[in-house]
């Protein structure tokens, strides 16, 4: 377990390496942020502030804005905040050319027992760390967007990247506050925008054909696909709408997203294989006895959410 004394580096002081170093401190631990532009180093303790004061008001900040940001220290000089840290969060630009120097100088500068992490959205540390002599600690922690109010994070390590960096990259992130998933082979994009990529492809084809409009398909969406996924995943929504569970809704449903994904030109058959492959973990996770009080206890969420929005009575349009 990564020790709260020793401090961590966030570089880069954009929108994500500002959200970093609050999730960081508001955990405990002492941040150093970085980034060479000093109007942006000068503007990062406001940011960091007016989103402290508002999770504060929302019971979500268990100590006073000020004593959080007294862990953070801002600095311009990269040799500053590096050494002797447990962790570095690399929050630049997403090119490869600058990763690959970032990290180039990260390695150079940080510690031997220090992880380098990326928090890159499609690049994999193989297109940016596979030269250094360091490239063992190196891999990709990307965040969900915002961090301190989406606890996800996917660690996406490299073949070179060693299980030891891997372990202690989690156990910062879960001391964080963080709910780190680990991403078994690098492929562009992780999991998060391979999800989320697939939906807004379909989503632009549905408005390009005709289909529905933008706002239709937002609202598909927002009152009835993601209310589910607020609690739930893909995977464990379909098992519970069908009696029989996901290899029942395989039966019924796979030859027509087998259509649907054809007409897009994909050829990504549900194999018998696969679906067994899908089955055997759900039912490891849910066993088919409990399926009923799983459904109840769905149903309970969603009420609870329908309750939420009754109380607040969110806009539906901005």
């Amino acid at each position: 377990m990564a020790s709260r004394d020793t401090p961590l580096a966030v570089v880069g002081a954009g929108s994500i390496g500002v959200a970093f170093a609050l999730v960081f401190a508001r955990a405990g631990f002492a941040v150093r942020l970085q980034d060479p532009d000093r109007r942006r180093l000068e503007q990062a303790p406001e940011e960091i502030r007016s989103r402290l004061e508002a999770l504060l008001e929302h019971g979500l900040l268990q100590e006073p804005a000020q004593d959080v940001l007294g862990r953070i220290r801002c600095v311009e000089d990269l040799a500053e905040a590096v050494p002797g840290t447990a962790l570095v969060q690399e929050c630049a630009p997403e090119r490869l050319e600058l990763k690959t120097q970032l990290f180039a100088e990260l390695d150079r500068l940080a510690d031997t027992g220090t992880v380098l992490a990326s928090s890159s959205s499609a690049l994999t540390a193989s297109s940016f760390a596979a030269d250094l002599d360091g490239r063992g600690r190196c891999l990709v922690a990307h965040p969900g967007n915002p961090p301190y109010l989406l606890p996800v994070i996917e660690l996406v390590p490299a073949p070179f990247t060693a299980s030891s960096s891997v372990d202690r990259a989690r156990s910062v992130y879960q001391q964080a506050g963080l709910s780190p998933v680990l991403v078994e082979r690098e492929v562009e994009g992780f999991v998060f925008n391979r999800l989320q990529g697939a939906l807004l492809r379909e989503a632009y084809c549905l408005v390009r054909d005709g289909v529905a409009s933008v706002e239709a398909v937002d609202q598909v969406v927002r009152e009835g696909l993601g209310r589910r996924w607020a609690f739930m995943g893909p995977f464990e929504t379909v098992d519970l709408n069908t009696r029989g569970g996901i290899a029942s809704h395989a039966e019924k449903m796979g030859p027509a997203y087998y259509r649907m994904g054809r007409e897009r030109g994909q050829d990504d058959p549900w194999t018998d294989d696969l679906v067994g492959t899908v089955t055997d973990e759900r039912r490891e996770l849910l066993p088919l006895e409990h399926w009923e009080q799983r459904v109840l206890w769905r149903d309970e969420q969603l009420m609870r959410l329908a309750e939420l929005f009754r109380r607040h009575d969110p806009p539906h349009r901005p």
